[in-house]
């Protein structure tokens, strides 16, 4: 390979310096370069306001993290391709490198972005990092270009071999007479989506390679070991919260999926993998059935609405969308309770809790929540498309004390475990003194 005297290394959903493979091939190849990242417009539009904040974050992190090796994160605003080919037209750069990704919008911009490296004479180099396996990088022995089940996605993702994690590069060299660009406070984007959410501040996780690093070094030494037995627990959350740093590649799948060796937390690393090369192969996946005819939608908007809000009167269901809204993340199991609740109870279009999701969540990934969501739905990967979480069996079970339902539904605070998950088994004047709504649904028991 030739080298370069000068590269763009422009960074999308991978905002570390550790194990990423495009950064670390732009250094080896060029003997300058300028780390880039566009402020896309079309993107932060459609962005919920709790990722914009993470985002913001992360590339403040960034950028003090290149400046300590004698780097710069150069910022622009606009239009990802129109942005790279212009800033290395006037650097007179001979390659652009940046990491692959799988959602129609990625998809859609690498596209693009070959297309004008062409037309400019720019080599363009994609790379892994997005990923612990990159999503075409197993196939079917049977034949077809994914895989359609998880289970023996599983067995062929345990076995591929990996690559080396990429090193952390001591020195980033750039060029001298570039503006670096201002990175805007999250208020202000904010805002002019005209998207603002109330969000507890105290609440929310830092964004950033930098806080990744210390979440994930406190979480492991303890989380790691009793993750199986844990990781449904409501009320105590021994759940990592890596998933906002590993949408924004603040931490590097591969990295965690080796320190955190074989077991039920790497597998959820496979799921997360088992998504993206579904999302590669059919990114359609956000609008239309996977597995389509499978079932009809109610229509029903008073539903959906007190869905969206927590006023379901079914308390386990409630907290976890109201944990939504105060801390724009969801504890994965609740994450299943309120989808199967509102597919498999309500009868309501898999796409109108998607879009909800992707509406508050910090973490909201293209193929994981939509794929997710397609599972739960019955119309996704599940083989048991008729599957139904019912939501007191799994109160009584993963809170059975109540104790997630206080946090969140404060009018039910006062209740005890025998009748927390179960309101409505209250005499009348009890239940209106509360101000909590009754069920939504019948044949509850």
């Amino acid at each position: 390979m030739r080298s370069m005297h000068l590269a763009i290394m422009l960074f999308t959903r991978d905002l570390r310096l550790r194990d990423n493979p495009a950064l670390d091939a732009a250094l080896e190849r060029a003997g300058t370069v300028i780390p880039l990242f566009v402020l896309d417009d079309r993107l932060l539009a459609a962005a919920a306001p709790n990722r914009v904040r993470f985002l913001l974050e992360a590339l403040h992190d960034l950028r003090s993290s290149l400046r300590r090796r004698g780097g710069e994160l150069y910022v622009r605003r606009g239009d990802t391709v129109t942005e790279v080919i212009r800033l290395a037209q006037q650097a007179r750069a001979q390659g652009v490198f940046c990491a692959d990704d799988v959602s129609g919008y990625a998809a859609g911009r690498s596209r693009r972005l070959a297309a004008a490296c062409r037309d400019t004479r720019l080599e363009l180099v994609r790379g892994p990092g997005v990923t612990v396996v990159p999503p075409g990088g197993l196939r079917p022995s049977g034949g077809g270009d994914h895989y359609r089940v998880f289970t023996p996605y599983l067995r062929a993702w345990e076995a591929a071999p990996r690559r080396a994690a990429a090193a952390t590069p001591d020195k980033v060299p750039v060029p001298v007479g570039f503006a670096a660009g201002e990175l805007p406070e999250a208020g202000t984007l904010i805002t002019a989506s005209g998207r603002a959410r109330s969000l507890s501040p105290s609440r929310a996780l830092r964004g950033g390679e930098s806080a990744g690093c210390r979440r994930l070094d406190a979480w492991l030494p303890l989380g790691a070991d009793h993750y199986a037995g844990q990781r449904d627990d409501l009320a105590s959350d021994h759940t990592s919260r890596l998933s906002p740093y590993l949408h924004f590649g603040c931490v590097s799948p591969l990295v965690l999926a080796e320190v955190a060796g074989p077991g039920p937390f790497r597998r959820q690393l496979a799921w997360r993998d088992f998504f993206h090369q579904l999302t590669a192969a059919f990114p359609g996946v956000t609008t239309d059935d996977y597995r389509p005819g499978r079932r009809p939608w109610r229509d029903d908007g008073q539903a959906l609405d007190a869905w969206r809000h927590g006023q379901t009167g079914v308390p386990v269901v409630d907290a976890g969308m109201r944990q939504l809204r105060e801390e724009g993340w969801m504890h994965n199991r609740a994450r299943m309770i309120t989808a199967s609740f509102l597919c498999q109870r309500l009868h309501l279009d898999w796409r109108a809790g998607a879009r909800h999701f992707m509406d508050w969540l910090t973490d909201a990934d293209v193929a994981n929540n939509y794929g997710n969501w397609q599972w739960t739905a019955g119309t996704g990967t599940d083989t048991r498309p008729g599957r139904v979480l019912n939501p007191l069996r799994q109160a009584k079970r993963f809170d059975p004390r109540g104790d997630y339902v206080r946090r969140y539904v404060s009018e039910l605070a006062v209740l005890d475990a025998s009748v927390i998950h179960q309101p409505w088994r209250l005499p009348a004047a009890h239940r209106r003194g509360l101000g909590y709504p009754g069920p939504i649904v019948d044949q509850l028991p």
